[in-house]
């Protein structure tokens, strides 16, 4: 994956120098913005010499600058190409500006990269941003690490030397091969406050991979979907649960191919919440289906990457749950579909993710309803804040 470190920015550095360089890269961006008087606008980035970064560096101090709240890795697979790894970059960058943080990305060479021998390259960058003043700076400081298979068993300290002391771990694998490989990784698997898949492009072992610590695992896919599970849940919230589930049959969900793992999120989440109308109706529990927040649950590691559940409320029938492809092509996009043995009785929600649009038509009581909504997915950065801490 040498073409994938060579494609995100920073300063080439020797391995043996990360912590004295970082400490370094501020100070001298205090004084090049020292001796140049620039502006403190803008966020260009300090280790290539940007002259907005020396700004809000020496605006009150390189202490100050280098402050942080997260330590965070990012993990690229190997089926990483270098446009999606500047991708990912940007998206951490656009999360430093909520949570400054001290980053660390992994980039282990492929089988063709891997010259047998042991190899570790670095680099590192670093940027602010302003927020409302002057006062309120948030900063970024990222090493980029390429290393041979050989090198894996150096790599812990490695990383150890880059991240902060005294701080919480996230740890994101992005697009990994087998699950299995992250076995090298436990260093990281087994501290990380939160550990990061995205079961849309995650292998299909990781939905049965051992995990250390299976409370810690958070799927993104889950996460950026949260606006469409809000917006279904709160238009479910206006029917009795009882009604929802009478004489329910099929729930089905059908995909473009570009979403279906997201339709397998979105299925299994609809397991739940049909099961917890269930138990709702036969008086297990008060609350509605579609209460507004049913996202308020915690996200647990085997729900939210699509496990089965063999339970179906207070002994009654359980729907057929169907997960299908679209075969049409016609829109990039999810439909759910409740089927009922009542002829006259349905729900539909359709969303087009191409358009952001989604529309709803239902008829549960004895009205007809049919709703236009927005349907827009949280962004990437606004889904890893969603992870990570809530």
């Amino acid at each position: 994956m040498t073409s994938v470190f060579d494609a995100l920015p920073g300063v080439e550095i020797p391995p043996g120098e990360i912590a004295k360089k970082l400490a370094h890269m501020w100070s001298a961006a205090e004084a090049q913005s020292a001796d140049s008087g620039a502006s403190p606008e803008g966020g260009q980035n300090a280790a290539d010499g940007g002259s907005a970064q020396a700004a809000a560096a020496s605006s009150s101090g390189a202490d100050d600058a280098t402050a942080t709240q997260v330590n965070f890795v990012l993990h690229l697979g190997l089926p990483t190409t270098p446009a999606d790894a500047v991708e990912q970059f940007q998206t951490l960058l656009r999360f430093s500006k909520r949570y400054p943080s001290r980053m660390v990305i992994l980039c282990p060479q492929s089988d063709a990269e891997d010259k047998g021998g042991m190899e570790i390259r670095a680099k590192i960058y670093g940027e602010c941003h302003y927020g409302k003043s002057h006062s309120d700076k948030r900063c970024v400081e990222v090493v980029v690490l390429d290393y041979s298979r050989a090198a894996r068993g150096f790599l812990e300290n490695q990383v150890s030397i880059s991240l902060s002391t005294d701080l919480p771990l996230y740890y994101w694998a992005h697009r990994f091969s087998a699950s299995s490989r992250l076995a090298d990784y436990r260093f990281l698997l087994s501290r990380a406050e939160r550990v990061l898949i995205d079961s849309a492009t995650a292998p299909e072992d990781a939905l049965t991979y051992p995990w250390p610590r299976l409370e810690a695992l958070r799927d993104l896919a889950y996460a950026r979907l949260l606006p469409v599970r809000q917006t279904v849940g709160q238009f479910l919230a206006g029917y009795a649960p009882e009604l929802i589930v009478a004489g329910l049959q099929t729930v089905r969900v059908r995909h473009s191919a570009s979403l279906a793992g997201e339709a397998r999120v979105i299925s299994q989440w609809l397991r739940e919440r049909v099961e917890h109308c269930q138990a709702a109706g036969q008086g297990g529990s008060s609350r509605q289906s579609g209460d507004s927040a049913p996202d308020s649950d915690t996200q647990p590691a085997a729900k939210s990457l699509g496990a089965e559940s063999n339970s179906s409320g207070q002994g009654l029938p359980s729907p057929r749950y169907i997960l299908e492809r679209d075969a049409s092509g016609e829109s990039d996009g999810i439909t759910i579909e409740f089927q009922y043995a009542q002829p006259e009785k349905y729900f539909r929600w359709t969303g087009d993710f191409g358009r952001s649009h989604a529309c709803f038509a239902a008829r549960l009581d004895d009205a007809q309803a049919q709703l236009d909504a927005p349907l827009k997915p949280l962004p990437p950065e606004l889904a890893l804040s969603e992870a990570m801490f809530f």
